[in-house]
């Protein structure tokens, strides 16, 4: 199979930046919003019934023995995850084609920062008001925590979940060296997904910290799918892309259940197998056009709530859980609703009065002009 840009009618240069099919990208956006929606009910799910530690203690008790039925089902609840990073891959190749590394960088930094500092201020509060549910960390490792370099510098987490987030950061300077600063076209994207597959088929054999932490074999396959997929989505049915996601989805089946399933474990590696297959089913979807009917308006807002809700329902929804059924006595069910809606409704606020209006005067911040040196 070729490399070359899938037609020969145009330049190179243009083909690169040709605009989707008019009247297609909307309705699929809106469907992708709902998907990126459902993978943060999942990991949300997860963290409130489907494991133990400081949920048993929210509960009171483990939540299988809460939630019976629900439990069984949310212990797969964690592969939303990897719905995030398939959805995620397809994303960020489309929102930087045509774009400098500049524009990228900045709108990068606009989307991630505005929310995830004030997650970081709301569960540090948390954290004072009830040490049970999170430890409140000291200055330095808080400070070092807005930057979202945590984990490479060995600083406690104060978002649980921030750690998905040092998984995009490192997707996203991969993507932007590699591909956005020489030009996204069709050759670099399928040049970059082939590459990083035979990376991090040899590393899972080879090993390395610092393999590991640039090629990141766990997770490369879910990205590389959805880099794939938006090719489809944007080229239509080349049998390049196909078979690039077609790899990483059995690539990723083998990551996921030899990460998730081992003897005694409560999941079935086939369920495992299942629920990767409907996500890369789901997004595939979208790339292929059969989602056009799913063009309702509340799937903007689904999609706009999901990032701040992401960021704030694990820690701050143990809090609430906490406080309602072990403070106020509310029965389980009716506990586990609320605590779901009053994260969307945080979700809903951070959105509103944060990143709506801050963050593209952080973006415009950014795109500061170049100082001019004055005469001596």
């Amino acid at each position: 199979m070729s490399l070359a840009t899938p037609t020969t009618t145009l330049p190179p240069a243009k083909i690169a930046v040709a605009p989707a099919p008019p009247g297609r990208s909307r309705t699929r956006l809106l469907a992708l919003d709902g998907l990126r929606l459902v993978a943060a009910l999942m990991v949300c799910l997860y963290h409130y019934t489907g494991r133990g530690g400081v949920v048993s203690a929210s509960w009171h008790q483990n939540p299988a023995h809460v939630f019976p039925t629900l439990s069984r089902a949310a212990v797969y609840g964690c592969l939303g995850v990897e719905f995030f990073f398939v959805i995620s891959g397809f994303v960020i190749c489309m929102s930087s084609w045509g774009r400098s590394l500049g524009d990228f960088f900045r709108s990068r930094v606009a989307r991630l920062y505005p929310a995830y500092w004030v997650a970081l201020v709301l569960i540090t509060g948390a954290s004072l008001v009830l040490p049970a549910v999170v430890h409140a960390v000291r200055l330095d490792e808080f400070l070092v925590n807005l930057t979202m370099l945590q984990q490479p510098m060995g600083a406690p987490r104060v978002l649980g979940v921030c750690w998905t987030l040092w998984v995009e950061v490192r997707f996203y300077a991969l993507f932007a060296l590699l591909v956005v600063l020489p030009g996204v076209t069709y050759r670099r994207v399928v040049l970059f997904c082939s590459v990083w597959t035979l990376a991090a088929v040899l590393s899972t054999s080879a090993g390395g910290a610092w393999t590991e932490l640039v090629v990141m074999p766990e997770y490369a396959p879910y990205f590389i799918g959805g880099l794939a997929l938006y090719l489809v989505h944007r080229f239509g049915n080349q049998a390049l892309p196909w078979g690039i996601v077609a790899l990483s989805w059995i690539l990723g089946l083998r990551m996921a259940t030899d990460g998730l399933w081992h003897a005694g474990s409560p999941r079935n590696p086939y369920v495992v197998m299942l629920v990767i297959t409907l996500a890369y089913a789901a997004v595939a979807a979208v790339a292929a056009g059969w989602t056009r009917w799913a063009a309702w308006p509340w799937l903007t807002t689904a999609g706009a709530l999901t990032y701040p809700f992401y960021l704030v329902h694990e820690h701050l929804g143990w809090f609430v859980i906490r406080v309602l059924h072990r403070g106020w006595g509310l029965p389980p069910w009716p506990t586990l609703a609320v605590t779901v809606l009053a994260m969307l409704g945080l979700a809903w606020l951070i959105h509103r009065y944060v990143e709506r209006p801050f963050g593209p005067r952080l973006k415009t911040a950014l795109k500061g002009d170049a100082p001019v040196r004055r005469p001596v």
